[in-house]
């Protein structure tokens, strides 16, 4: 029981903690610092955005990309809308510099990105949310990455805008900063595992379409390009700002979808669990991924029954003493979404009560895959503050 609940513990520890600090040190004594170009490399790219009843702020994303700093004989736009039935592809239509791709039926995002990739004839084709909003350099700053032949793809920050005194998933926020520096010593080390949708681009020649029931089509749509012995390098001074999720029971609808498609992903990515042909990437693949997405949720209920277990047993002080630290934790997390429920904002429990909320997520997400078949690529997006 002993060893047990031990390599429980420094399982869950490893998944959240350890894990970076393993990367720290990789980095710091065994990755080569990459070259960039001295002068600017600016490869033709087209911008995509798929938009869904994004009415409300198309207007002001179209606007923001079209600011964006890159020359303008070398880029195009394309928005693809994909069912909407409010004023969306209207509002797309007063933008004479945007390409509108429009189709009353709705099949999911990513089978609008297979409309809009037999469209596209540029070298690069940078994705990027219709909610989110870029830094005026985002453009420049990934494309220089494109200078050494083995970059595939090339990732953004994604960047939560919160108010951490008043709002209950600054959590969210909080976890987004802790990520991007995973991603950041993940690219210096290797590759980044995986893309977000909010910002990422790719080498438009490694295109690979992926099955239209894809719940995490812009992570499978990376590390179709990862197999295929390219990197996908973070760029985490190019980013994309959004507003947090409108609550904590939004935030969760999202994350349970994410984690659902984890599990898919997995099934999908089944050959990197093997890791003689690919090491390293293995080894980043399960550090930063499969862990989280599978053991470390259920190590920890785990590690929490063995512990009752054992100081019922009289085990000793220190395991009392571990008990008792993860009461604590676990009642804060509680405490925060009672507090949640009342409106009442207490900032130290922000972390704990994200933190279960992620865990739990995953969860309900494992559960919904097992569930719910066939899977289907066309989901409710979560609501975000206005």
């Amino acid at each position: 029981m002993a060893i047990l609940f031990w390599l429980s513990l420094f399982i869950v520890f490893y998944t959240y903690i350890g894990y970076g600090i393993v990367l720290f040190v990789a980095v710091k004594f065994l990755a080569k610092k990459r070259i960039l170009p001295s002068t600017p490399y600016t490869p033709s790219l087209t911008v995509v955005i798929a938009a869904y009843n994004e009415e409300n702020i198309i207007r002001a994303k179209i606007e923001n990309t079209l600011s964006l700093d890159y020359p303008a004989d070398k880029i195009t736009y394309i928005v693809v809308t994909d069912g909407s039935t409010d004023a969306t592809p209207a509002a797309v239509a007063a933008f004479p510099q945007v390409k509108l791709m429009h189709k009353e039926e709705r099949s999911g995002k990513i089978a609008a990105v297979h409309r809009v990739m037999k469209e596209v004839d540029t070298d690069i084709v940078v994705y990027t949310d219709a909610n989110t909003f870029l830094n005026r350099e985002a453009l420049r700053l990934m494309m220089r990455h494109y200078a050494d032949p083995e970059t595939g793809a090339v990732s953004g920050e994604k960047r939560v805008q919160v108010d951490a005194r008043s709002d209950a998933t600054a959590g969210e926020g909080f976890y987004w900063r802790y990520e991007s520096k995973l991603k950041k010593w993940d690219s210096e080390l290797y590759t980044v595992v995986g893309a977000a949708g909010e910002l990422f681009s790719i080498r438009t020649s490694l295109y690979q379409p992926v099955p239209q029931n894809a719940l995490l089509d812009d992570f499978m749509i990376s590390m179709m390009i990862v197999l295929k012995g390219y990197r996908i390098i973070y760029e985490p001074d190019a980013y994309a700002m959004e507003k947090s999720s409108a609550n904590v029971e939004e935030e969760l609808k999202r994350k349970i979808r994410i984690a659902s498609g984890g599990i898919q992903s997995m099934v999908w990515l089944k050959q990197l669990l093997n890791p003689f042909p690919r090491p390293l990437l293995s080894f980043q693949y399960i550090s930063h991924r499969v862990l989280r997405w599978t053991a470390a949720p259920l190590l920890m209920l785990l590690a929490f029954v063995l512990n009752i277990l054992m100081v019922a047993d009289d085990a000793g002080w220190l395991y009392r003493l571990l008990l008792v630290m993860q009461i604590a934790f676990y009642a804060s997390a509680v405490m925060g979404w009672l507090f949640e429920k009342k409106s009442i904002r207490v900032k130290i429990l922000f972390i704990p009560y994200y933190f279960c909320v992620m865990n739990y997520a995953v969860l309900a997400g494992m559960l919904r895959y097992l569930r719910q078949k066939p899977q289907t690529g066309v989901w409710e997006k979560a609501k975000r503050k206005e």
